[in-house]
C-alpha cells in the first residue's frame, strides 16, 4: 500500500478529497501529509448549503492531526472558498477540522481527553507536546461550543452559593444545577446584579418552570430571586448547611469567651475541646466521647450553647410546615431567654428568614451539590497554583464542572 494510501485511510478521507504527497523528516520527528482535491467540483456555502464553483484558494493551512508513532503528523491544505450572493465570499468546510481550528479533530478530542484526565493545562502540554496557548485555546473553543449548544432553559433545582476568587473578599457567584451536579452560570462579584445576569438570559415561562432555590441567607441573592422568579417567596429555601454552620460559628464564639474566662480563674478545661463541640453527637469519634459526657454534666455555657446546636438539628426531620414552625418557635424563645449573646444573635437571623428556613418542608433541598461541586472548583485553582484572570478561571469551571457537550463534530 502506497503512503498516500495509507493515510487516506487513517483521515478517513473520500471524493473529492486525497493525499498527494507525504513527507517524513526523521531528524525533525514530524511527518507531513499534504491533501488536495479533485478540480471542477461544485462546494456548498458553509452557511446556506448552496452548491456553488470554487472561487479562489485560501492561504494554505496546516492543522496539527494525531502523531504517527513518535513521529508528530501535520496537515497541509489550502482551502477552497466559493462566492454566495447571499453570504458573500467563504472559507468551505473541511472534513477533518473545524473552522478556524489549529487541530484536526480527533487531535482536538484527544487533547479535550487528557485535559479532562490531567485536570492541568501545564500537564496537558507536555503530554501532547504542544504549547500552553494551544491547549487553552482547544480549552476555551470547547467551552464556547458546549455553551453554544445548551439548551437555554432554567434547571428545576437551582443551589446558589459564592466562591472566592482570591484572598480579600474577592467572589464569584456560582450556579448550579442541583439534579444535574452541574455549573450552570458563573458570574462575577456576589452582588444582587451577578445573578440577576443568569435569571435575565430566560423568558418568563422559562423562569416558571423553576421550582425551588437553594441558598443561604446572603440577602442579595434572596432579592434578585425574588424580582426574578415567579412565587419565589415559596421556592426559597435557605440551606440548612449553612444555617447549622452559622449556629456553629456561635456555639464556637461562645466557647472561646467561656475558655478566656476560666483562664482567668486558671481553669483549663476547655482546652483543645474546640471540634468536641462542633461535631454533630452521631459523628463525634468515640475517643472522645468521654470527655464530651464529662463537660456535659457540668453547668458550662457553651454546654448549653451546644444542646441548642444539636436540638436544632431536629428541625430537618419534619415533614409538615406548622408542625416546623411550632418547633422553631419554641426554640427561638429559649435561645431568646439565655444568656448568651452568640446564640440569641444567631436566632434573632434565623427569626428574619424564618419563613424560608421552613420551605424545606416543601421542597426538602440543599446546596449539598454545590458544595460538592466548589469542593471540586478549589481541586481546579489548587491544581493550577492560582488564575490570575477571572475569564480563564470561568472558563475551566465551565470546561469541567458545567456538564458541556465539549467535542468537536464532523461537518
Amino acid at each position: 500500500m502506497k503512503d498516500t494510501d495509507l493515510y487516506s485511510r487513517i483521515l478517513g478521507l473520500s471524493d473529492p478529497w486525497f493525499v498527494a504527497d507525504v513527507e517524513l523528516d526523521t531528524a525533525g520527528g514530524r511527518v507531513d501529509v499534504h491533501v488536495d482535491h479533485v478540480a471542477g467540483v461544485r462546494w456548498r456555502c458553509p452557511t446556506c448549503g448552496r452548491e456553488l464553483a470554487c472561487r479562489d484558494h485560501a492561504e494554505p493551512r496546516v492543522w496539527r492531526h494525531l502523531d504517527t508513532c513518535q513521529f508528530k503528523t501535520f496537515l497541509h491544505a489550502r482551502i477552497p472558498r466559493v462566492e454566495c450572493p447571499e453570504h458573500g465570499v467563504l472559507q468551505v468546510r473541511v472534513p477533518w477540522a473545524e473552522a478556524k481550528g489549529r487541530f484536526t479533530l480527533l487531535m482536538e478530542r484527544l487533547i479535550i481527553d487528557v485535559l479532562r484526565e490531567c485536570a492541568t493545562v501545564s500537564g496537558t502540554c507536555r503530554l501532547m507536546r504542544i504549547s500552553w496557548d494551544e491547549a487553552w485555546n482547544v480549552m476555551d473553543r470547547a467551552v464556547r461550543r458546549g455553551q453554544t449548544r445548551k439548551k437555554t432553559t432554567a434547571a428545576r433545582y437551582l443551589g446558589i452559593d459564592e466562591k472566592a476568587f482570591r484572598k480579600g473578599h474577592d467572589y464569584m457567584t456560582v450556579v448550579c444545577d442541583l439534579l444535574g451536579g452541574t455549573v450552570e452560570f458563573v458570574a462575577q462579584d456576589r452582588k444582587t446584579e451577578s445573578l440577576e445576569d443568569y435569571y435575565r438570559q430566560f423568558t418568563a415561562q422559562q423562569l416558571e418552570r423553576i421550582r425551588a432555590v437553594a441558598m443561604d441567607m446572603w440577602e442579595p441573592y434572596f432579592k434578585a430571586t425574588i424580582k426574578h422568579v415567579p412565587d419565589a417567596a415559596h421556592k426559597i429555601v435557605h440551606d440548612r448547611f449553612h444555617i447549622m454552620q452559622h449556629v456553629g460559628q456561635a456555639v464556637d464564639k461562645v466557647r472561646r469567651q467561656e475558655h478566656r474566662e476560666l483562664l482567668r480563674q486558671e481553669d483549663e478545661r476547655l482546652k483543645g475541646t474546640k471540634y468536641i463541640w462542633l461535631y454533630r453527637e452521631e459523628n463525634l469519634p468515640d475517643k472522645h466521647r468521654p470527655t464530651l459526657e464529662a463537660l456535659k454534666a457540668t453547668n458550662l455555657k457553651v454546654a448549653k450553647a451546644w444542646a441548642m446546636k444539636e436540638s436544632l438539628a431536629g428541625l430537618w426531620n419534619y415533614l409538615s410546615v406548622g408542625w416546623a414552625k411550632r418547633f422553631m418557635k419554641r426554640w427561638l424563645t429559649w435561645v431568646r431567654k439565655s444568656d448568651l449573646p452568640p446564640m440569641r444573635k444567631v436566632g434573632e437571623m434565623l427569626s428574619r428568614h424564618l419563613d424560608n428556613i421552613l420551605t424545606f418542608c416543601r421542597h426538602r433541598i440543599t446546596n449539598g451539590a454545590a458544595e460538592g461541586l466548589n469542593s471540586k472548583i478549589m481541586a481546579i485553582k489548587r491544581r493550577a497554583c492560582g488564575y490570575r484572570n477571572r475569564e480563564h478561571f470561568k472558563t475551566a469551571i465551565y470546561f469541567f464542572c458545567g456538564g458541556l457537550d465539549l467535542y468537536p463534530r464532523q461537518a
